[in-house]
């Protein structure tokens, strides 16, 4: 088995973090019980590694000179907003089990990377 990074990607205007959205109470029980579902289906498997979701706030250092600035980083066109490590035995694999992702259902992106060994 390989592992697998997904980066869950979606706009300012999606549900990638619901916390920034005009959902209802009932629909982001909803929509987060659906997020629970389908990480306890991966982790019964043995396909779920970890991942958490991120906060909107961060710091981003750049360059030889190390310039530090402020996050969110609203001029990004997409941002991260959470990330899971899953096993599968190929990348083809991987995608597959990405399609069950709920951020898909609110026209998120998932971007799906190996993890290099060492």
């Amino acid at each position: 088995m390989e592992k697998f990074l997904y980066l869950f990607r979606g706009t300012e205007n999606n549900a990638h973090d619901m916390r920034d959205n005009n959902l209802s109470p009932e629909d982001m029980q909803a929509q987060m019980q659906k997020w629970m579902t389908w990480m306890k289906g991966l982790g019964e498997k043995g396909i779920l590694v970890g991942g958490e979701p991120l906060q909107v706030t961060g710091k981003q250092v750049t360059g030889t000179k190390k310039v530090v600035t402020d996050g969110p980083f609203i001029e990004a066109k997409e941002i991260v907003g959470g990330y899971l490590i899953v096993n599968a035995k190929n990348i083809d694999e991987a995608v597959e089990i990405s399609k069950g992702c709920p951020v898909l259902e609110v026209d998120g992106k998932i971007e799906v990377r190996p993890i290099q060994n060492m």
